[in-house]
């Protein structure tokens, strides 16, 4: 019976691509980010305003719509009302990057319709709980007179 020898530049060949699809599967893990957990798309159902002692909550179920989007490096804000501009039309949209060390989320708000928040930084505390993430921090803007403690309750929108 003959033997089939293969070629020297085949044998190599076939073992540096053995080699390769060894170690292919730990390179596309170490290119992967770690997934945050507040990674996805987020629903406000309820906004509070605590500002020079006064409260104010707000329903945003009923008559305004806002979600936020949260990737790796990013978030995004969009919100609109529901009556189709009827009444009195809103939109409000911004954006940039934010950080993440353990509870304290800080977003820097790179992108805003409304133009004076832009450039500034909001540090929150979160605590998320099942599909339910909830923010709490102090905006402040000393050019735009705001200063007051926002907490906002989302829950994770599913696909």
């Amino acid at each position: 019976m003959k033997k089939y020898q293969l070629p020297a530049k085949a044998a190599v060949l076939f073992a540096n691509l053995f080699l390769l699809s060894c170690g292919a599967e730990n390179r596309q893990n170490e290119l992967k980010p770690t997934a945050r957990p507040i990674v996805g798309t987020w629903k406000l159902l309820q906004g509070t305003l605590i500002e020079k002692g006064d409260t104010t909550v707000t329903d945003y179920t009923q008559n305004t719509s806002f979600i936020k989007i949260i990737n790796d490096t990013h978030f995004a804000f969009l919100q609109h009302d529901l009556k189709k501009g009827k009444d009195s039309a809103v939109f409000v949209a911004g954006g940039g990057n934010y950080s993440l060390s353990d509870s304290l989320y800080t977003e820097h708000l790179q992108y805003c319709s409304a133009r004076e928040w832009e450039g500034n930084d909001f540090a929150f505390t979160i605590s998320l709980k099942n599909d339910t993430l909830i923010q709490r921090g102090i905006e402040k803007i000393e050019s735009a007179g705001v200063n007051r403690i926002n907490i906002e309750k989302y829950v994770r929108m599913k696909n």
